[in-house]
């Protein structure tokens, strides 16, 4: 059954089952600690003191009242493990989850990383991206003095509907926010600084957060080693949950 707890003003929606080390689950935006039932309850039988939880602005957690950054959700994270005595754990990441594990492992004590599908590596824009931005900037500013105010606003949302992400045309405004900070931040800076021994597994097919990412904190991340799922996308720990079971356990046992 999960749980309420006050972190810095907001009320956030965990689960702790098992008794043990304990290992905290991460969960990937527009996601909720439930992506992680299949897993949660594989490591408790485990032995491990297992938690997952609702990031602000997701599931059953508070919305945010402004725009957050990831430094902000990493800061928010240490509170929690403070509150909840969380000492020296298992930190698994997914895709944006795996952005607060980088920072938080980064700067704290912890005794080991997996990194799945992990965002962190801010993505190489081409000019054609770069003219869409430009562009809705420019429509922004000077629709309002052409077509007016109100069919300014019903075309800027039938851009931004065109084309934004799935993500962001899901979000409310404040979140909307959260994402466009959260996305283009470069965490490659804070790899180096990983002590901890690291995990990364990976869909070969993953999109959203390209295998060449991978390679890239495999680099980076002094104590790492990749491991590849074959026809898996972004979401390889769901797509192959045996394959990703075995691992872990390999992983958290050596």
């Amino acid at each position: 059954m999960t749980s309420k707890i006050d972190i810095n003003g907001i009320s956030t929606r965990f689960l702790t089952t098992g008794a043990g080390q304990d290992v905290v689950l991460l969960h990937g935006w527009g996601c909720d600690h439930t992506i992680w039932d299949g897993v949660q309850k594989h490591l408790t039988e485990r032995g491990f003191r297992v938690t997952s939880l609702d990031f602000p602005g997701f599931g059953g957690s508070d919305e945010l009242q402004t725009p957050w950054n990831i430094e902000d959700y990493t800061a928010w994270t240490e509170r929690f493990f403070k509150e909840r005595g969380i000492t020296n754990p298992v930190l698994i990441g997914h895709s944006f989850g795996g952005r607060v594990s980088l920072i938080y492992a980064s700067r704290n004590t912890v005794s080991k990383v997996v990194l799945v599908d992990a965002a962190g590596v801010k993505p190489h824009r081409s000019a054609k991206y770069y003219a869409k931005v430009w562009s809705f900037k420019a429509l922004k500013r000077l629709a309002p003095f052409i077509v007016g105010q109100k069919k300014a606003a019903e075309l800027i949302e039938q851009r931004r509907r065109k084309a934004a992400s799935a993500d962001y045309n899901a979000a409310s405004p404040v979140m909307r926010g959260t994402l466009s900070k959260v996305v283009n931040e470069d965490l490659r800076r804070f790899m180096p600084h990983i002590a901890a021994p690291t995990l990364l597994v990976w869909g070969e097919n993953d999109t959203g957060t390209p295998l060449r990412d991978a390679k890239i904190m495999e680099k980076l991340i002094p104590d790492s080693g990749l491991v590849t799922f074959r026809g898996a996308g972004h979401y390889s720990f769901l797509e192959r949950p045996a394959q990703f079971a075995a691992i872990l356990d390999s992983f958290l046992k050596s």
